[in-house]
């Protein structure tokens, strides 16, 4: 299946990008990092929410009401889990402010909207067997070049709970392997450079250059 991470595709070489991605793998399902931010998607992807996307449209996908011919295949994973291809998905949307955290969703508004809350780690930890597990924001140990301090102890904690073969993380537009206890985590480049391919049954996954569009 293909993995994606970062696609901003608000404007038209964004999308292009995108688009040549899944041209290029062929794949008939995707997983997707976040910051997706175009929802119109060629083939049946599975994401979770970033930081910077239309928070109407995920809302509405939180709740199963979208009805739009801008939203097509898109299927977003908020704490729950998904069979794909055979391999048991799961996600958290969105990223960690410590001033919304202990918030119920409902009193999130507009852009606020971004940021996952106690009861969306408290549901995530309960999911049980997952083999993959999406994240936009990274766990402790990740190696990216920032100029702070990278790791979300809530992220920890769900890998602590679920154990994963595998976490796949956006957000950073760079490519790292790292370990987080018994769980290999990537951080995924950004669709204008790369895309990847994983293997259902083995989860290896491979890096191959975005052609250009």
């Amino acid at each position: 299946m293909l993995v994606l991470g970062d696609a901003h595709a608000t404007t038209a070489d964004r999308r292009r990008a995108l688009f040549a991605a899944y041209r290029a793998a062929d794949e008939a399902r995707a997983l997707q990092c976040g910051d997706l931010m175009y929802y119109d998607l060629p083939a049946t992807t599975y994401f979770v929410a970033g930081n910077n996307e239309d928070f109407d449209v995920i809302d509405s996908l939180r709740h199963g009401r979208v009805r739009s011919e801008d939203v097509s295949n898109a299927r977003l994973l908020a704490s729950d889990a998904a069979d794909v291809e055979g391999v048991r998905v799961a996600g958290l949307s969105g990223n960690y402010a410590p001033t919304q955290y202990d918030k119920p969703r409902a009193a999130l508004a507009g852009e606020r909207r971004r940021h996952f809350v106690r009861a969306d780690v408290e549901a995530a930890k309960r999911l049980g067997d997952v083999d993959v597990f999406l994240a936009h924001q990274a766990p402790h140990g990740t190696p990216v070049d920032e100029e702070y301090d990278v790791g979300c102890e809530h992220v920890d904690a769900i890998l602590d709970a679920l154990d994963p073969d595998l976490c796949l993380v956006g957000h950073h537009h760079e490519h790292t392997e790292s370990t987080y206890g018994d769980t290999r985590v990537v951080t995924v480049a950004p669709v204008w450079e790369s895309y990847y391919t994983l293997d259902p049954s083995t989860l290896a996954l491979d890096r191959h250059a975005t052609p250009d569009a």
